[in-house]
């Protein structure tokens, strides 16, 4: 099974991607992860990422495709694919059909986790990370149980992402209905989407994420 998690920054793919890893034996493919191990690995496509990300320019799309290729042809490409950040455009939803269809393999769905915007700043902005173990914390809907100490390994060290905050959220959501929301009309006239609520519980949104997929 390959499916793609489509939803705005903030969304929970990265949640769901996990669940879905854990229960059904699927690799997640995430692009930064991807760029991160190619950079370090000393492969011909390997060392062109190093000298791309060296230079500070964008990795181009082809790069990205080359990457995805040797996924494909590698245990991941037999045990099933999450794409997670990648298509981005409709561009490279083409060239990822291409590729696909090159591989005689099949993309199976496209979750799309449907947030409302409002409530999908009021959740990322308020997000706060244990600096020692990792845990996330909300200011809200989950804080610690006392005041300024992790619930899970007891530090008191706290972080919040630089860009967790209102106005950037919104540049960030802005960013992704240009370049990315083009992507629901591509896949729902291929009859692959499958919209889901993403602002549930994370039980929740998994629970309907496995009817989506009839799994």
């Amino acid at each position: 099974m390959n499916i793609i998690l489509l939803g705005p920054p903030g969304a929970g793919k990265g949640t769901q991607a996990r669940i879905l890893v854990e229960e059904h034996g699927l690799v997640q493919l995430s692009t930064g992860d991807m760029l991160r191990a190619a950079k370090t690995s000393g492969t011909d496509l390997g060392n062109k990422v190093a000298d791309v990300m060296a230079r500070g320019d964008l990795v181009t799309d082809d790069i990205v495709i080359g990457l995805i290729a040797e996924q494909l042809d590698g245990e991941a490409g037999e045990k099933g694919l999450i794409f997670d950040g990648f298509p981005r455009t409709l561009a490279q939803a083409d060239a990822l059909e291409d590729l696909l269809d090159k591989k005689g393999k099949e993309l199976d769905a496209v979750v799309e986790m449907r947030v409302d915007d409002d409530a999908l700043v009021e959740r990322i902005s308020g997000r706060f990370t244990c600096a020692n173990c990792g845990e996330v914390y909300h200011d809200k809907t989950k804080p610690t149980s006392q005041d300024g100490v992790c619930d899970k390994c007891g530090s008191t060290e706290f972080v919040r992402r630089a860009d967790d905050n209102a106005e950037s959220v919104r540049v960030r959501l802005s960013s992704y209905y240009r370049n990315t929301a083009p992507l629901i009309g591509y896949y729902h006239a291929k009859g692959k989407l499958r919209p889901v609520d993403g602002l549930g519980e994370v039980d929740e949104v998994a629970r309907d994420i496995r009817k989506a997929l009839g799994v």
